[in-house]
């Protein structure tokens, strides 16, 4: 079961169209994937959807999202009844009820890109690479994750339990879920892999992404300046 969400980058004005991160999380397992697109339409969510779905190592049985209309429609419905996958939603204005993937938004978008804005083919492209390549495999196979076990309210405090430290691969196979020809492919793609290498093309792909901004950046100072019309931001009667 996977929580879904989406992570703007649209740095400090959400005027026009610019890149938006689809991230979903394997609740059990702690399994991450990301996907990034232009605008937040009902289409772009739902293909980048089916490109998460392509690449995860198991068996999709539900998903949970927020109110959005990017995820609360008929398209999406409609493959969910086609998949016969679960579809739920959280409670309006209850943040928390989606804890699983708010976390993972900024632990693993927002920590690594940042909050400015991207809204170019050639940082979609960027990005994009770093999501299907470097950064999902350096999270999911080396980045050790805790799970709550329990907590409790003593007079004050509250007081919690969490258990051995594991990463999202290991998890993975200790689950009975999964098939053991598909245990089998995620060692194998385990062995072949160095965190030290994976952790340097992540940062290469982070300055390349740096690079596409302010090169963008620098086209927009370069163009004449246009005359604007002064906008009211308050009204004082």
């Amino acid at each position: 079961y996977l929580e879904i969400d989406l992570v703007v980058h649209c740095g400090c004005s959400t005027r026009g169209e610019y890149i938006n991160t689809l991230s979903a999380v394997e609740i059990s397992s702690g399994w991450w994937e990301g996907e990034a697109m232009i605008g937040r339409s009902q289409r772009a969510t739902f293909e980048a959807l089916r490109r998460i779905r392509e690449r995860t190592p198991f068996q999709w049985r539900g998903i949970d999202s927020d109110n959005g209309p990017e995820f609360v429609n008929d398209m999406l419905y409609r493959y969910c009844c086609r998949e016969a996958l679960d579809f739920t939603r959280s409670r309006p204005y209850h943040k928390n009820d989606n804890a699983y993937i708010e976390e993972k938004n900024y632990t693993h978008v927002r920590k690594t890109l940042g909050y400015l804005r991207y809204d170019t083919l050639d940082e979609l492209l960027v990005m994009n690479e770093l999501y299907r390549g470097a950064l999902r495999l350096y999270k999911n196979f080396f980045q050790p994750v805790m799970k709550l076990v329990y907590k409790e309210r003593i007079g004050g405090h509250t007081r919690r339990k969490y258990d051995t430290p594991k990463t999202p691969y290991q998890r993975l196979l200790e689950s009975k879920e999964l098939k053991a020809e598909d245990k089998q492919k995620l060692r194998e793609l385990y062995e072949s892999l160095n965190p030290a290498e994976l952790k340097q093309e992540i940062e290469a792909k982070v300055e390349e992404l740096m690079k596409a901004y302010e090169q963008k950046r620098r086209i927009q100072q370069a163009e004449p300046n246009r005359k604007q019309k002064p906008r009211v931001t308050c009204l004082m009667i």
